[in-house]
């Protein structure tokens, strides 16, 4: 197995990572980036990107994730394809197998892996993505005013997304598995008491409907009880809200995460309980998830590398 010696070393692509990669370029800290399982990150799956500062047209997640990768490489950023697949950080410098037949060796780490939203599985969701399928109440909502969509979920999150969609759409149904919500009292109380906003308990999904997107949901209530019964409801947007996989598994030996696994990181900052090792982007934010604290967290990591090296130097 090979091993190559960098500066700092980047794993992820994404807003986090590619931003990295533009700070760490101009402080001439040399980063090799790789670029992992969706080179681009979640962006690449979204259509339309209208709350990002600097486009008041709207851009094209893709179309985004390209601009930033040619802004990463034009000050020298050595954008490679590789998934990480191993880590070795018990000491520096910290160790990294790329595809399971190259180690890099590496004196400042930033973890840029992202979190994956989680899915039901069902084929509907593949079919109807960036066509009324989203896991982002917040970057995609906009595009629902007035309209009619179903939330998945039981939890807090689920509630969040609900009501901040209420402030949107014209009727917003909240799809819950169970006969209760599992979010937080308040939360309960908000949803339930929120005019457009209708519980289905017991519901489950067992696919979705429509022509040139979604149109519809085809439900199942009280499952494989007695009084079973299939239901279908009209809606333009299908949204996920029950939760989050942070792309942390490879550092939990090493790095401090919740028990979700985000990466804990020291409040205000991307350090992590590693010197020299920063996080950025969603694989260390439970909270916003938007593509420019992604961003922001980013160049934060970049920032805090270039000055953890200098003062290794």
């Amino acid at each position: 197995m090979t091993t190559e010696k960098v500066r700092c070393l980047i794993i992820g692509s994404g807003p986090a990572g590619y931003t990295a990669a533009i700070y760490a370029s101009r402080a001439n800290l040399s980063p090799v980036l790789y670029e992992g399982i969706q080179p681009g990150g979640q962006l690449t799956t979204t259509t339309e990107v209208e709350n990002f500062p600097g486009y008041p047209q709207g851009i094209t997640g893709p179309e985004m994730m390209e601009d930033l990768k040619k802004q990463a490489e034009r000050f020298g950023a050595d954008l490679r394809i590789g998934i990480a697949t191993k880590t070795d950080l018990s000491k520096s410098p910290y160790k990294v197998t790329i595809d399971d037949e190259k180690v890099i060796e590496t004196d400042a780490l930033i973890i840029a892996t992202g979190a994956t939203a989680k899915y039901l599985g069902l084929e509907d969701e593949k079919k109807y993505a960036g066509m009324g399928v989203s896991a982002c109440a917040t970057c995609d909502g906009f595009f629902y005013r007035k309209k009619n969509v179903a939330v998945v979920g039981g939890g807090d999150t689920a509630c969040e997304e609900a009501l901040y969609l209420s402030g949107l759409a014209k009727q917003v149904y909240l799809i819950v598995r169970k006969p209760f919500l599992r979010a937080s009292k308040v939360m309960q109380e908000r949803v339930l008491s929120a005019s457009n906003i209708t519980v289905l308990f017991e519901h489950n999904t067992l696919g979705l409907f429509g022509e040139n997107g979604v149109e519809g949901v085809h439900l199942i209530k009280r499952k494989g009880e007695t009084d079973e019964e299939k239901v279908d409801i009209a809606v333009d947007g299908f949204f996920l809200a029950i939760g989050h996989t942070p792309n942390s598994e490879i550092f939990k030996p090493w790095i401090e995460t919740d028990e979700v696994g985000y990466i804990k990181v020291q409040p205000g900052t991307p350090k992590t309980n590693l010197e020299g090792v920063f996080a950025a982007g969603d694989v260390a934010d439970p909270h916003y998830r938007q593509a420019i604290t992604a961003a922001g967290t980013g160049c934060m990591a970049a920032i805090e590398a270039e000055r953890y090296l200098m003062n290794k130097k």
